[in-house]
This record gives C-alpha cells, structure tokens and sequence, in this order.
C-alpha cells in the first residue's frame, strides 16, 4: 500500500503545537513557545512563526507579559483540521482545467480532483479534539500492562 501524502512540515509542527495547547485547554494556562518548542521538538524561531500565523487566523489568542503565553481562541471541537491546514499551507488550488486536452490528461485531472475532494472532506470532519482523543486513547493503550 503506498505511503499516504504527508502534510508540510510546517502544518505538522503546527497540530504538534495545536495538540500541547488542546491538552491544557481546560486549565485556562497558557503555553510559552519555548515550552511547546522542546516538547515536540520544534525550532523556537519556526514555532513562533507558525503561532503567529495561528492566531492572526483567529485559531490562538496570544497573552502577553513576563506569565504570557498561548491559548486556543476557541475549543478544541470547535477548530477543523481543514482550518488549520488551510492557515498553514495556503487554500489548495484545484487542477488546471483540462478539458481542452488529451482524454487521457483530463482523467488525470479528473481523478486529482476527486482525491482532493476526499482530503479535505476528511480534514473538515476531523477537530482538534478528536486529534486530541485519539492521542489520549493511544497515550492509555501505552500505559496499560499486559499480563
């Protein structure tokens, strides 16, 4: 089976991000990008780009002070991955419209469209939370002893 195309670096980093602030949603805290930073692995400089990019999109709200920090603006089952993808990687544009071309270039494009179709129909039915979830569901798996 061939490997699925992988988002970005910078939406991945991004949900890595997203996915420490969904887990202290609930607290009201806040999270400073140096803290994100090392537990994901993440440059500072890179994060602080993508947090930025974030909350002009409306997805963060940023704290300032010496206690600052960042926050999901709105609840996690609120927030879309398409949301999130689209702030980080850009709207996708469709494929070039090939109906002038040769029948096979325009089952080509015919069968990009769909597969784009399909991708962002699943990111739009996917929330932060249920990222969320399954990462507490698979975190419980790993802690549970078999014997």
């Amino acid at each position: 089976m061939p490997e699925p195309v992988p988002f970005r670096a910078k939406t991945e980093y991004g949900l890595l991000a997203l996915l420490e602030l969904v887990r202290i949603q609930a607290t009201g805290e806040v999270l400073q990008v140096a803290e994100i930073a090392q537990r994901q692995g993440i440059p500072d400089r890179y994060l602080e780009q993508m947090l930025t990019d974030l909350r002009k999109a409306g997805i963060l709200r940023s704290i300032r002070g010496p206690r600052g920090g960042y926050q999901l603006a709105r609840p996690a089952a609120d927030l879309t991955i398409a949301e999130v993808v689209a702030c980080l990687e850009g709207e996708t544009t469709a494929p070039n419209d090939r109906r002038g071309g040769t029948p096979e270039a325009r089952v080509v494009a015919s069968l990009q469209q769909r597969l784009e179709q399909a991708r962002q129909s699943v990111l739009e039915g996917a929330t932060l939370q249920d990222l969320h979830d399954e990462r507490k569901a698979l975190t419980l798996a790993d802690s549970m002893y078999f014997i």
